[in-house]
C-alpha cells in the first residue's frame, strides 16, 4: 500500500533504528503505551512484545490490513484522529500505573499533537517521538540560539526534553525531503493548570515577532518592571526574546501580575 500524503506517511524500514527507539522505553507489566500513527506496524511489532499494554491510535483505516494481526487482549487499535478524539475517554477503559506515548509524528502537525497531549493533562510519564530534525533542534534548544522559541519553553515547562539521535531520511519509504531525529520527554511532574494558560499567552506575545526586541513585542506591558528584571539578570533593554531563560520569563510574568 502506497503512503498517503494527506496523512504525512513515511514508513521507517530500518530494524536497528526501530530497536534503538523501543530501547528508550522502560515499562512494567501494569503500564500502558499509546502509539500514535502505527502505520504498517514497524514499531508495533516490537511494542507488543513488551510487558505493558498497548493502545494504538491510527487515522488511516486502510492500515487495518497491517494492524489486525496485533489485536489481542494486550493490544487494541483505535482508528481515530488523535487531535479530534477524546483521549481521556479512551483511557477510561484501562487501569495502569504509568502512561507512555511513542510515535512517528507527521511533520506538519507535530507541535499541535504535542501541545494537545500536554493540555489533556493525562499525566504521561514519558514521550518518545520521531520528528523532523530541525524541529528536534528547536524543541531542545537553549537560550541565545535562533531555534529557541515558544514551543521550546512550552515543552520544557512540563518535561525534560532530550535530543537522542538522528535518523537519516534514507531509512524511510517513501524517502522524505528532510532528516529526522528522536527526542524524549520526561515528565517533571507538573499538572497542567488553567492559570498556566495566561503564562503561555504571555510567552506567545513575547515571541510574536522573533526579530524584534522584547520591548517591541511586549509594548502593551509595563516595560519599566520588565527592564529591572532584565538588568538584574545581566540583560539589557534591547534583549530579544530568545535570550531569556524560562526562569527569567516566569520572573517577569509574576512581576507583571502584581502591577496589573
Amino acid at each position: 500500500m502506497k503512503a498517503k500524503k494527506q496523512f504525512g506517511q513515511n514508513f521507517l524500514n530500518n530494524d536497528t533504528i526501530i530497536n534503538n527507539i523501543v530501547s528508550l522505553l522502560n515499562v512494567e507489566e501494569n503500564d500502558l503505551i499509546i502509539e500514535i500513527g502505527p502505520g504498517r506496524g514497524a514499531l508495533t511489532n516490537r511494542l507488543v512484545n513488551l510487558k505493558a499494554n498497548l493502545l494504538c491510535i491510527e487515522i488511516d483505516t486502510d492500515m487495518h490490513i497491517y494492524l489486525d494481526k496485533y489485536e489481542n487482549n494486550k493490544c487494541h487499535i483505535e482508528y481515530v484522529d488523535i487531535l479530534s478524539c477524546n483521549i481521556k475517554e479512551l483511557l477510561k477503559k484501562y487501569s495502569y500505573n504509568n502512561l507512555y506515548v511513542i510515535g512517528n509524528l507527521p511533520y506538519y502537525i507535530t507541535s499541535p499533537i504535542m501541545e494537545y497531549l500536554i493540555k489533556c493533562n493525562i499525566n504521561i510519564k514519558k514521550m518518545i517521538f520521531m520528528v523532523q530534525k530541525e524541529v528536534a533542534q528547536r524543541f531542545t534548544s537553549l537560550p541565545k540560539n535562533k531555534e529557541y522559541g515558544y514551543m521550546t519553553l512550552f515543552l520544557n515547562y512540563y518535561y525534560d526534553v532530550n535530543y537522542e539521535f538522528n535518523v537519516n531520511k534514507n531509512n524511510f519509504n517513501p524517502v522524505p525531503k528532510v532528516d529526522s531525529a528522536i527526542i524524549t520527554l520526561d515528565n517533571k511532574k507538573k499538572d497542567y493548570l488553567k492559570e498556566d494558560d495566561n503564562y503561555f499567552k504571555f510567552l506567545k506575545e513575547a515571541f510574536k515577532f522573533k526579530r524584534k526586541t522584547l520591548k517591541n513585542n511586549l509594548n502593551n506591558y509595563n516595560f519599566e518592571s520588565i527592564k529591572i528584571i532584565l538588568n538584574n539578570n545581566g540583560l539589557n533593554d534591547s534583549a530579544r526574546p530568545e535570550e531569556l531563560s524560562q526562569e527569567v520569563f516566569i520572573e517577569i510574568y509574576n512581576e507583571l501580575k502584581k502591577t496589573k
